[in-house]
Order: C-alpha cells, then sequence, then structure tokens
C-alpha cells in the first residue's frame, strides 16, 4: 500500500463523521479505538485504507463526502452534543439524518444566528484555524447611546480582563431612543468576544445574531432551519482543504 492511501487513525475517525479529530484523540487515549482487534494506545498510529476501525466495538461509518450546512442556531440553544442540565441543545432542533453533523466554532446561549455544521473533520478544523482569516460578522442590538467614535477604538484592539481582543470593526447602523443597532465584523471569535469588547466600552448587549461566516451567510433562514451548501460552492470556497 503506497504512503498516500494512509492516515492517522484519528484523521481516519474525524472523517467519518463520528466525532472531531480532537475528540478521537481522546477516544483512543480512553481505550476505545481498535485497529484490526488491537487496542491503540496512540493517536498517532496509521491505518490503511483496508484496515478495520472499531470505535466502542462498532466499525466507524463509511466515510461520506464532505459536506457542509448553515444552520440557524435559535437563542436559547446550546451549541453542544447534550447538556447535563437537560437544557435544549441545537441537534434537538435537527432531523435525525443530520444528528451526525460537527459545529464549526459556537454560539453562546444567549447568541442567535448562522451556526455552520459539517460531517468532515478536517473541514470543521480547517475553518476554525485563525490562520484560516476568514471574518464573522453580527447585527447586535445593545442599551444606551453609542458614540461611533468610541467604536472606532476598537479597530486598534483591546485588552479585557487580560485577556487581549484583535481588531474589532464595530459600526453604528441607528439609534432607536435607549438602544442601537451595530454591526459588528472580528476574525479572532473569541469566547463572547463581541459582548465583552462593546461592554468594555458601556454597552450592554441585549441581542446578538450572526450574519456571516466567511463567505457564508444567514440570508433568509429562520430559527432552527438548516439548509446544505451546495458542492460546488464547497469546492468553490474550500477547495485545497478538502479531503482528495
Amino acid at each position: 500500500m503506497t504512503a498516500e492511501a494512509k492516515e492517522r487513525v484519528a484523521k481516519r475517525i474525524a472523517r467519518s463523521g463520528l466525532c472531531s479529530r480532537r475528540d478521537a484523540e481522546k477516544l483512543v487515549a480512553l481505550g476505545r479505538v481498535r485497529v484490526d482487534g488491537q487496542v491503540l494506545e496512540t493517536p498517532a498510529f496509521v491505518v490503511g485504507s483496508t484496515q478495520q476501525v472499531e470505535v466502542d466495538g462498532e466499525p466507524l461509518p463509511a466515510v461520506e463526502p464532505p459536506r457542509l450546512f448553515r444552520f440557524y442556531k435559535p437563542l436559547g440553544v446550546l451549541t453542544a452534543r447534550r447538556d447535563p442540565e437537560g437544557r435544549s441543545t441545537f441537534y434537538d432542533q435537527l432531523p435525525p439524518e443530520l444528528d451526525h453533523l460537527m459545529p464549526v466554532g459556537r454560539l453562546d446561549l444567549n447568541s442567535e444566528g448562522l451556526l455552520l455544521l459539517t460531517n468532515d473533520g478536517g473541514v470543521k478544523r480547517h475553518l476554525e484555524l485563525p490562520s484560516t482569516g476568514w471574518a464573522r460578522r453580527y447585527r447586535v442590538r445593545v442599551f444606551g447611546r453609542v458614540d461611533p467614535n468610541a467604536l472606532s477604538t476598537l479597530e486598534a484592539g483591546v485588552t479585557v480582563d487580560g485577556i487581549r481582543y484583535g481588531p474589532v470593526e464595530a459600526k453604528l447602523d441607528r439609534q432607536q431612543g435607549g438602544n442601537a443597532w451595530l454591526t459588528v465584523r472580528l476574525r479572532e471569535g473569541k469566547n463572547r468576544e463581541v459582548r465583552r469588547v462593546l461592554e468594555h466600552l458601556g454597552y450592554r448587549v441585549n441581542r446578538l445574531i450572526r450574519t456571516a461566516y466567511g463567505p457564508f451567510q444567514l440570508g433568509t433562514l429562520k430559527p432552527g432551519q438548516a439548509d446544505e451548501v451546495s458542492g460546488k460552492v464547497l469546492k468553490e470556497q474550500l477547495g485545497a482543504a478538502l479531503p482528495r
């Protein structure tokens, strides 16, 4: 077998859509992965295309072509597989045939809007890498009267509670009494970044909607709806990142 036909077992598991590569490495560490009947001790183990990989005694799902979906995550829904407190997760919103999809990044409980979902761990990792550099865009409603000059200070980046945030583009769309609507654009997407940088300026967020992730737009999707990105668009946008 040629070297080109081999890959690390964690990558094989991720490509099957069972879980992400990082989670696959954890499964190996827990002794839950076998190759040709032998329990693995390292996620660096390289497997060929004819070798049998099993997780918890079950063969991996057949590898399907990479797929990507746009999903409107509703307000009050977690970006998680399950919740110990029994709260609703985005998987509860999906039809059963899509419950194997993995989220690209996160949206917190009190945020809504575009969440990308994929069946391919490699695609997920590529889309989440800071080096990919794709901008996330949000519509944000805040309490208070907004000073555009204060917003412009975020373009140089800001440190909040010891955490350094990169450049953030924030523009005032309209002021409505005691509330204002903003358009916010950033590339890092750290945990609760939009809320923290705006609260640093004294503007408390009361609604946050992600409208775009790189070239992928929320469009006309309604809360709880999912729509598949066509193979043609996926290839145009991700080309070299797709498995060959």
